[in-house]
């Protein structure tokens, strides 16, 4: 090759396979971008084919006859599908990061109240590895929570006085006290709950939902996330794109990240100078080169990826729309609050799970973070509950009054429980906790399970389960149960394994709160 090439002469392409249009076919693309396009790829793309046709050479000794069938196979493998007819369609995971205290939130311990400053008992202890925050304390001095309890519904669900709104919905909720985990700090805890695993790598809830069922709106993505503005800023929990990834999955079954302000998803909007016609050309252009290379060596990622290509440019029409709420009635912001006009604040983000819900998409997580506290909780749980508590019930109202609970579960909770004792200097008015993976509590709503129930029961210091424990596996099997997806065939092949998102530890279906 010269060190000048003719950059007219079509065999210099290199996606220019003889029988297909060359990059110069791409319609209505500037000719000095079709140019840099060549100068930049050609040498990468020779060497890139040939380093995979000897692998393909290697692959094709090992298998033999097999070998030009697999990658087809799994190309056609498609969506599983449900295995038995669904009670959800979607479902908004409302995820408390930092784990709020069970003791001033749904597990009442009336008792504790005489108990103050007393040890708590090495029988009820009995030997557990406690962090490195509290493993050095002298005592473990009981702490009894400073905030008042009472029974609301007809289900008679003991709710905390710091959650007035949430109160007024309890007939439709389902509370889970005993819940359990093996992680005791927040990252492996975290990632267990959203991906079934405490180590990074695995797809999450969504993600397996995604790749189960597939899609159920082509405007919008099947999985979505957001993260709300945090009220306290003591005790950060950090949040990455691993609890939402679609690991080993085909990325197109991550999630989509919506942020806050006048660009929520990064990179869909058309750069400066081009217009949405010369998008759609190129993107089709582009399009055709990658089935094209589909044909030829058939990598289902090369579906995948133009499927992303497709959905970005839908999502210029259909995100605008989306987050544009000037068609809310008046009624909604009455319900919801004022904070709701607030782009990326909690309850901004629940109005938008909603918005998300009505126009079908599968599974939407909110984060919530700065619920660890281990210090000075009587304050701070409060700033908490009075930032979630009013969109919550908000949440769960407005989807009731527009028909879609019933067919969508709503989830809230953290990811461990905290400890009965205090974690350094206590008071009456002031102590804090520390992180206890024995038993914590959530509560779920609509979507096919039983409203006004509580399941589950721990001892008199809400330290051990003593009835009915709930592993996050099975919560994470009732859920896809919910779907109609059984958590043992949901599975995908990945290092020679039948990987699922429950794992290959026993799990089970929590029959007693389906409705």
């Amino acid at each position: 090759m010269s060190a000048h090439p003719d950059f007219h002469d079509h065999s210099l392409c290199s996606d220019h396979g003889g029988e297909h249009p060359s990059v110069w076919d791409l319609p209505q693309v500037p000719l000095g971008l079709k140019r840099e396009w060549l100068a930049l790829e050609t040498r990468r793309h020779f060497l890139g084919r040939g380093v995979k046709a000897l692998g393909a050479a290697g692959l094709a000794t090992l298998l033999g006859r097999t070998a030009p069938n697999l990658l087809a196979n799994v190309a056609a493998a498609g969506t599983p599908g449900p295995n038995f007819a669904p009670k959800a369609k979607r479902a908004i995971y409302l995820f408390m990061a930092g784990s709020p205290s069970q003791f001033e939130t749904w597990d009442y311990k009336p008792g504790l109240a005489k108990m103050f400053d007393q040890d708590l008992p090495e029988s009820v202890r009995g030997g557990q590895v406690l962090t490195g925050m509290t493993a050095s304390q002298a005592r473990f001095p009981i702490a009894p929570s400073r905030y008042a309890f009472a029974q609301h519904g007809k289900a008679g669900h003991w709710v905390s006085e710091l959650f007035p709104h949430t109160a007024k919905i309890a007939d439709e909720l389902c509370v889970l006290k005993s819940l359990h985990t093996e992680a005791i700090n927040h990252e492996p805890a975290i990632l267990q709950l959203t991906t079934g695993n405490m180590f990074a790598g695995r797809p999450s809830i969504g993600a397996w939902l995604s790749y189960g069922l597939g899609a159920a709106n082509d405007e919008l993505p099947t999985f979505v996330v957001m993260t709300s503005k945090m009220p306290v800023r003591t005790n950060v929990q950090a949040l990455s794109n691993r609890l939402w990834s679609s690991g080993f999955l085909s990325p197109e079954h991550a999630a989509v990240a919506l942020r806050a302000g006048n660009d929520p998803v990064l990179y869909i909007n058309n750069p400066a100078g081009v217009d949405g016609d010369l998008r759609q050309a190129m993107i089709a252009g582009v399009n055709d080169l990658n089935r094209q290379l589909f044909e030829r060596v058939g990598d289902p990622e090369i579906n995948a990826r133009i499927a992303q290509y497709e959905m970005a440019f839908r999502m210029q029409t259909s995100v605008p729309e989306l987050t544009d709420f000037s068609s809310e009635p008046a009624s909604t912001w009455e319900l919801y609050g004022p904070k709701a006009k607030e782009p990326g604040t909690y309850a901004y983000n629940c109005l938008m799970a909603r918005r998300l819900a009505e126009r079908g998409v599968r599974f939407t997580q909110v984060f919530l973070r700065t619920w660890d506290q281990h210090s000075n909780l009587p304050t701070n749980i409060k700033v908490m509950a009075e930032e979630s508590d009013r969109a919550t019930y908000a949440l769960v109202t407005d989807l009731k009054q527009r028909g879609l609970l019933d067919d969508t579960l709503v989830i809230w909770g953290g990811e461990f429980g905290r400890t009965v004792y205090s974690q350094g200097v206590l008071r009456p008015d002031n102590y804090g906790r520390d992180h206890h993976p024995r038993c914590f509590s959530m509560w779920l709503a609509g979507g096919g399970v039983k409203p006004g129930v509580s399941y589950g029961e721990t001892d008199d210091f809400s330290y051990n389960i003593v009835k009915d424990p709930v592993h996050i596996r099975d919560l994470h099997a009732t859920l896809l149960h919910l779907f109609g997806l059984d958590h043992n065939k949901l599975s995908f092949k990945f290092q020679g394994l039948d990987q699922r998102l429950t794992g290959v530890l026993p799990s089970r279906v929590i029959d007693a709160i389906l409705a």
